[in-house]
């Protein structure tokens, strides 16, 4: 599937709410641009069927954007036919904030309709921002080999989870996630939370990475936040997720070697 001369051709979608998406724009093409084999172009939602079309890689770091029926189809149809995903942070997410007028409660309405079978997760809640120990589930797994326990802080995201799931890192966590309106759920459900998974789907592969949270101070505006007086760097600041970060971007750009008598369409 690569284009002429072991050209990688990829797709950046980086958009959203709630986070400072410049920055992790910024920080994700930087990475992009350690591999001479990949030519990015970049979007801020899913409206870019036409470069989806010709991708070997798609790379997604958003919150709550929400892709249409058409969408959804040309994202799962990208992994069906040997498409690499790696979605980070909240891709998986579709969330309405509340009302002016009403309780300050967030729902996670499930809009992504088969998409989220294909991701093989949902966001549901997290608990507020501090730090946490995220464990290291398959210590015997490339991603992850040498990888030690590490304290990151971050939202701990609770999930539906979908389908057959290796898990490589993960959290624990069963308390409740207030403000959320199924943060109850994290109360009574297993305490086991996925960070780093690998999903088949068809011929492709879905890895998706929960971490990268990042906020400046006026990304919360449209809560009625004018300036929250603080910039939030969060996991980017952390070895342990820079490096497991890379290995994943590498995992995507190398394993087309597997894939190079796949077609497209």
């Amino acid at each position: 599937m690569a284009g002429p001369a072991g050209r990688l051709d990829a797709v950046l979608v980086c958009g959203g709410k709630w986070h400072d998406f410049d920055y992790a724009r910024l920080r994700l093409l930087e990475l992009l641009g350690d591999h001479p084999r990949v030519r990015t172009r970049v979007y801020g939602d899913f409206a870019c069927l036409p470069a989806l079309e010709a991708a070997d890689l798609l790379l997604t770091y958003t919150c709550d954007v929400r892709p249409d029926a058409g969408q959804q189809k040309a994202l799962t149809h990208f992994v069906e036919r040997g498409g690499r995903w790696l979605a980070l942070h909240g891709t998986n997410s579709v969330i309405e904030a509340p009302a002016p007028d009403g309780p300050r409660v967030f729902t996670t309405p499930r809009l992504l309709g088969d998409l989220a079978e294909v991701l093989g997760s949902q966001f549901l809640a997290h608990p507020p921002i501090e730090p946490y120990e995220v464990r290291v589930t398959r210590p015997d797994h490339p991603l992850v080999a040498g990888i030690e326990p590490f304290t990151v802080s971050d939202e701990l995201y609770v999930c539906e989870l979908h389908g057959e799931l290796e898990v490589l890192l993960h959290a624990e966590y069963s308390g409740p996630c207030r403000g959320f309106a199924e943060g109850d759920t994290a109360a009574v459900d297993d305490a086991r939370r996925p960070v780093l998974y690998l999903k088949r789907h068809g011929l492709g592969e879905i890895c998706y990475f929960t971490l990268g949270h990042c906020r400046g101070r006026y990304d919360m505006q449209d809560l009625g936040v004018d300036d929250t007086g603080r910039v939030d760097r969060g996991p980017w600041e952390t070895p342990e997720f820079l490096t497991v970060l890379e290995r994943c971007l590498e995992r995507a750009v190398g394993a087309w070697r597997d894939f190079t008598n796949c077609p497209r369409g």
